[in-house]
Formats: structure tokens, C-alpha cells, sequence
């Protein structure tokens, strides 16, 4: 019984995702999940969606059946299942030959490193499978780089997928398999433990005690436990962690996720622009320091950040505090009592960060990440601040830096003013030298306080080249209101409000034409046959742009013209053909 698997996106981050199968009200299951094979003892629908069985022939085909009701509209009958020839393909060592017999084609797609290497029908636009699944999986994962460049290249390709990736999965990597974009695992490794006598548990393979049992169903009970944990974790943010603290237990999975994670660096329409308030990144190991976030936010600070026009002239360094944003800390407001001007740029340092300007300590990530606070700096640490100081320090051309941190700044060619010399950054005497600085260098460079509007218009318009394309649209705003709601006005008409819930602009109906005028938001583009109501769908798009991120503000156009704004719930990587609602409807005009 062939069809469509109901299925739609309850969680995502990146590339993983929780799948809810079935009615999109009333999901009967979720991902990540297992693939039964014949032998297996039965599980719950809700851990077990699918099971599968390949035939004895050459060459073999490969069935996956659907032990649930996952067929829309009516979600009647267990179904769909499908039916696929496997072919006979070479291994992964010889990708460069193109012989053996063809994988066939069908909603349940077999795809092999050879075939994504010589099959050009998998480009075939018309080809949208309803699960894919990665053959050769297991010899993949012996060599190095192989199976999370095979994982992203098929996410990319098949973004409305469920991803099956064959004997690979245990309870101690589901939550790094699940970060690479694995779906679908199976028992394999789990009867490969049961046939040892070993235990695999989500800490990895051991001995079992003496009232433990290796046994198949003792083997399931920690898989059932693993994927609970996955999933909250993918639901609560925690994911990386978890998927971090897994991987510990086998060097060859550190390997996978340090060369996902590099190879995810490579891409666009990956990570988030906005996030929740309340949701935090957690930087608790070295392995922070190249997450794509981290690597995505260096770059922009290197390469495309500008310290707001009045604060050109002077650089107060200071060290970070463990509350975000960091001007609400116990030691920030001390030294904003110090400092008593508003005509010097304040820049944090920070881990794994690197720096965070004043005027960018409220948008993502610098006002979501939770790190510990030791005071010892990491060789690695020290040389990102370095790097990053010295780019912005040429790049602005300050004067002079009030150095309010422990750190040695005579690699830069500039004026430093040491006021901490050796003591704490909240002692009293290194206050009173901080505060010293700044007089002597609001006298000696003639420095103005900024008006409270202006300086938070500058403020704004910083997160506007972070958050929007740029800020020509900030240009003859005025800020109005009061905490913690800030508006941006123009002529007294509202244009956004800032939201202290996602960290972010609110743009209200009045700026569509504004955004519009100076291309500030990414664009997607509807068939100009649909009635744009609520919610954007795939099969609503004619294009988009691949660079989009969860969160994003998007201009929505159909036939030439902007029509209103929508909010991304899902990064660039998805809108290629994920069923369900990829953005939700901000804002839209009236019809005239």
C-alpha cells in the first residue's frame, strides 16, 4: 500500500528534527525512532513506526511497512508501505567506478556512496521520496569524513525526508546521529551487544553487572530510554550537549561530529537569526568553540560589523559577566557607574564569542549562550579574542583602548590604557582608574554623550546590519517609548517595536513598503495563484532565498509585488520541499 507518510516538524535544530508521523493534530509517533526487522520483538507504535524486511532474491529488494495509521486526510489504515529494489553496488573505497546493478526508485529511496557519486536521476527535480535510506551506512562511518558529508548532502537534496540510516544506531549515539539528521535508526548493534554479552547503554558498550541481563529486550529497554532523552533534548534545546557528551564514549563518533560540524560551517540556511528569550546555548566543553553559531558569529564581527558612528573614537575593553545581557550584572553596572559616558564603544570579552559589542549584547547569540566562569582563558580562547580584537581595532581605527581586562593588548598598534593593573575588575582602586581613563579621554578627544534616543538609534541600527540585510531602513527613525519596549517611528507613525521576547524587531504592517523600498529582509516568493491567508507552505513557493534562518523576517512577493512579512520557522536547508508550515504570516496588507 503505497502513499504519502503524514508527517510534519514538532522540534527542529539544524539538521535534526522531531518528526511527529501521522495526524499533524494527534501524531501517533515521533522521530528520532527504530525500523523493526523481522525478528525483533514488537515495541510500542510510538518508539517503533516502521519495521522492514529484505528478500532472499539477488538482487534483494527491501520492504518497509508501516505499523501505524500514517496516511492522510483520514489516517484509517496502517499504511504506507513500500517496496524497493536494493541493486547490488560497490563499496565506498571504490566511489570512482560505476558498475554493479542500479538501486531503484521509489518513496522509499536506497541511496549508496556510489550512487550519489555516479546516479544523475537523484538530481531529477521531480524526485521527492518519503524516506531515503543510507545503504552502506556502516562502511561510511569507518571512513573518515564519510558519513556526515553523505548525511548533509542528502538532507540538502531530500529536506522533506525521513533519513534511515542502517545499522549504525545504539543508544550511545542516537542523540549524535540525531544532530547529523538521522530519523530512522535500527536494533542491529543492540543483537550485535545481546550476541557478546555486552550492555549498550547510552554511556556506551560495557560489561553488565551481576543482576543485569544482556539480553535483546534489555538492549531495547536502553534504546527506548535513549530516544526519550533524545527527543526531550531536541525539544529543550539541549541537544548539542547531549549529542556532545555521547560521543565521548567512541573516538570514531567525536570524529563524525567534529567533521559534521566543520562541514556544516560550509553551508548557508543552516542556523537561527532570532530565538527565544529563553533559550540558552550551551558552551560547556572546548568543542563550543567551533560550533557553526560560534564560527558564523566571528566572521560577522570580523567582516562585516561596524561600531556605531559616535563611538569610533576610544574602546573600552571590558570583561564579561556571567548574566546576559551583561549590563544588567552586578559587575557591568558597576562599571557603567565608572564609565558615567556614553561617548566611548564598549566591547566585551568573552568565551567562546571571542567579543560582543555593547550595542550587539541583546541579539543571538551573545545574549543566549551560558558558559562557565573560571577566569582561565584556553590558548584557544585567548588567540579568538586576539584575532578578533586586532581586526576591529584596524578596521575602526580607535585612538585609544581603556583596557578594564586582564588581558595583554601590546599586540595591538594603538594607545592602551591599562586600568586594571593586576587587581580585580570590581576593586575599588580599579574602578576609580577606570573612571579616570574615561574623563581623560572624554577631554582629551572631546567626547559628547550621546542624547538617550540617538544612542539607542545607533544601538538599533547595529542590530539592524546583524539581524536584517542592512539599515538604510533605520535611516530617519526616531526611538520613542520606554522600557523594556522600545518603538521605532517614523513621521510618529510605528514601524517596529523591539520585542524583549525573541530579542528582536516586531515590524509592524506600516514598514512592509519600507523593508520593501530598501530590500532589507530576505524574500520568498508565492505562486501568484495563491491566496496568501495564514501560514507558507512549500508547495506555496515559486522561490526563496537558500540563505534564510530560523527566525528570520521574510518579505513575502508574489507577481513583483510585497504583499506583507512572515517569520521563518525553518532555516533555507528545509524550504526545498518540507511538508508543513516552513513560516508563519507577520504581517500582510490589505487588498485594495
Amino acid at each position: 500500500m503505497a502513499g504519502v507518510l503524514g508527517r510534519t516538524v514538532l522540534h527542529r535544530h539544524r539538521y535534526a528534527r522531531v518528526w511527529g508521523l501521522g495526524d499533524r493534530k494527534a501524531p501517533t509517533s515521533q522521530t528520532p525512532s527504530l525500523v523493526l526487522m523481522e525478528d525483533d520483538p514488537a515495541l510500542p507504535l510510538a518508539y517503533a513506526p516502521f519495521k522492514s524486511s529484505t528478500s532472499a532474491t539477488l538482487p534483494a529488494s527491501l520492504e518497509l511497512i508501516s505499523r501505524g495509521a500514517f496516511i492522510p486526510p483520514n489516517f484509517e489504515e496502517d499504511g504506507p508501505h513500500y517496496c524497493v529494489n536494493l541493486g547490488h553496488v560497490l563499496p565506498p573505497s571504490l566511489e570512482d567506478a560505476n558498475a554493479g546493478e542500479e538501486q531503484g526508485t521509489s518513496p522509499l529511496l536506497p541511496v549508496s556512496w556510489q550512487r550519489m557519486n555516479h546516479d544523475e536521476g537523484l538530481m531529477d527535480a521531480e524526485l521527492k521520496p518519503e524516506v531515503v535510506v543510507l545503504t552502506d551506512a556502516v562502511q561510511l562511518a569507518s571512513q573518515p569524513g564519510k558519513l556526515p558529508r553523505a548525511l548533509i548532502t542528502l538532507k540538502h537534496r531530500f529536506p522533506g525526508a525521513l533519513l534511515w540510516a542502517p545499522g549504525v544506531g545504539g543508544p550511545d549515539n542516537i542523540a549524535a546521529l540525531a544532530r547529523m539528521g538521522v530519523d530512522l535508526v535500527d536494533l542491529a548493534r543492540c543483537r550485535q551487544a545481546a550476541a557478546h554479552g555486552v550492555l549498550l547503554t547510552q554511556h556506551g558498550p560495557r560489561m553488565p553487572l551481576e543482576h543485569e541481563s544482556t539480553s535483546l529486550e534489555s538492549q531495547m529497554y536502553h534504546m527506548m530510554k535513549a530516544l526519550d532523552e533524545t527527543r526531550a533534548a531536541l525539544a529543550q534545546g539541549r541537544l548539542t550537549s547531549m549529542a556532545v557528551g555521547q560521543s565521548l564514549s567512541s573516538p570514531r563518533m567525536v570524529e563524525h561530529l567534529r567533521k559534521h560540524q566543520a562541514f556544516t560551517c560550509e553551508q548557508e540556511g543552516v542556523l537561527s537569526s532570532h530565538v527565544a528569550s529563553a533559550d540558552q546555548m550551551e558552551c560547556f566543553s572546548s568543542h563550543a568553540l567551533s560550533d557553526p553559531v560560534v564560527e558564523d558569529w566571528e566572521a560577522f564581527i570580523t567582516t562585516q560589523y561596524e561600531a556605531p558612528k559616535p563611538v569610533r573614537e576610544v574602546m573600552i575593553f571590558l570583561p564579561c559577566s556571567a548574566r546576559k545581557p551583561y549590563r544588567l550584572s552586578k559587575s557591568h553596572s558597576q562599571f557603567l557607574r565608572a564609565i558615567r559616558s556614553t561617548g566611548c564603544h564598549e566591547v566585551m570579552m568573552t568565551s567562546p564569542l571571542g567579543l560582543v559589542p555593547r550595542d550587539l549584547e541583546d541579539v543571538w547569540p551573545a545574549a543566549n549562550y551560558d558558559v562557565p566562569v573560571t577566569g582561565d582563558w584556553s590558548l584557544d580562547e585567548l588567540a579568538r579574542v586576539q584575532r578578533m580584537l586586532t581586526n576591529l581595532v584596524e578596521r575602526t581605527g580607535y585612538k585609544r583602548i581603556i583596557n578594564h581586562t586582564n588581558m595583554d593588548l601590546t599586540f595591538l598598534n594603538v594607545e592602551v590604557v591599562d586600568t586594571r593593573q593586576g587587581e580585580g575588575a570590581t576593586k575599588h582602586e580599579a574602578l576609580q582608574r577606570l573612571s579616570q581613563a574615561v574623563c581623560d579621554a572624554v577631554e582629551n578627544y572631546e567626547l559628547r554623550n550621546q542624547k538617550n534616543s540617538h544612542r539607542l538609534l545607533e544601538h538599533y541600527k547595529s542590530i539592524a546590519r546583524k539581524t536584517t540585510l542592512n539599515d538604510a531602513w533605520c535611516e530617519g527613525l526616531s526611538v520613542k517609548g520606554k522600557l523594556p519596549r522600545w518603538r521605532l517611528e517614523k513621521d510618529g507613525v510605528q514601524m517596529a517595536v523591539w520585542s524583549i521576547d525573541r530579542n528582536g524587531f516586531s515590524f509592524s504592517k506600516a514598514s512592509i513598503d519600507l523593508l520593501h523600498e530598501h530590500r532589507a529582509l530576505r524574500e520568498v516568493h508565492l505562486h501568484p495563484d495563491v491566496k496568501w491567508k495564514g501560514d507558507v507552505f512549500s508547495q506555496m513557493v515559486v522561490e526563496y532565498d537558500p540563505a534564510i534562518r530560523k527566525g528570520d523576517d521574510l518579505r513575502v512577493i508574489q507577481s513583483g509585488d510585497c504583499i506583507g512579512l512572515a517569520r521563518s520557522l525553518a532555516p533555507g536547508w528545509e524550504w526545498g520541499g518540507t511538508p508543513g508550515t516552513l513560516a508563519k504570516s507577520h504581517q500582510r496588507k490589505k487588498k485594495a
